[in-house]
């Protein structure tokens, strides 16, 4: 894959996911960007990896759902490379709990650090790569987003909340050559599903076509191939990334 770009901001880039974009988009030659908010040793540790293997990384701290420190992480990051190329609003967060036990502040906490976060990256960078007239942005939605799911209906407001606004976003990107797209992750090899009793597992990979969780190489490749110019004509789509347990 060819990137035009030449640096990228990972929100919530320090493990699992985030930290496996990174490293995708490291080896492809971009700057990345590693967003963290509370752990600085993982994010760390995830910028030694990429620069022993002569990868060009960063990392910076502030919350995405802090309106202010969101804009003001982009124009350091503007202020040290000339621009800002592209986004990938992964940061995000759960509370799971039966809806009928869901405070309201349950369901706003999770709307704000998941999609709140994403309109305020989409935004921001809407208005640098529009600048630029060139761009890309991927939105880490979820599987949840598009089926629902029971105890999570604020993660799944969160989720097909984004799915919706990318779409918007897109229209308005596109005549500044600048794209919006989603990756939906399924069951995703990470702590949290390895954690999980082998009963449960099984039960979880039964339901899957393929027949197993997928990897974060498997997710972060799908982000890679919609920042890159292989996707050039591409935006206000989602790319589903579940081994087939929703078509």
């Amino acid at each position: 894959m060819t990137f035009t770009g030449k640096n990228v901001l990972i929100t919530g880039a320090s493990k699992s996911i985030g930290a496996e974009i990174a490293r995708v988009l490291a080896n492809f030659g971009l700057k990345v960007w590693i967003n963290y908010r509370n752990n600085p040793n993982l994010a760390d540790m995830v910028q030694q990896e990429i620069q022993s293997k002569n990868g060009k990384a960063a990392t910076i701290k502030f919350d995405a759902s802090d309106e202010k420190a969101f804009v003001y992480a982009i124009r350091n990051i503007i202020e040290n490379d000339g621009g800002l190329d592209y986004l990938v609003n992964n940061a995000g967060i759960t509370n799971d709990k039966l809806a009928i036990r869901m405070t309201t502040q349950d369901f706003i906490d999770v709307i704000n650090s998941n999609l709140q976060s994403a309109f305020i990256g989409s935004r921001e960078s809407l208005k640098v790569m529009s600048k630029q007239r060139f761009g890309a942005v991927v939105n880490i939605a979820s599987i949840v987003g598009e089926r629902g799911n029971a105890g999570q209906t604020n993660y799944a407001a969160s989720k097909g909340g984004m799915i919706a606004m990318t779409k918007s976003f897109a229209y308005e990107g596109a005549p500044r050559n600048v794209r919006f797209n989603c990756v939906t992750p399924g069951f995703i090899a990470t702590d949290m599903t390895q954690s999980l009793k082998d009963d449960i597992k099984q039960s979880y990979i039964k339901s899957i076509p393929l027949g197993r969780f997928g990897q974060a190489n498997e997710v972060a490749n799908a982000v890679a191939f919609l920042l890159s110019n292989e996707s050039s004509y591409i935006t206000g789509e989602t790319i589903r990334v579940n081994g087939g347990l929703y078509m």
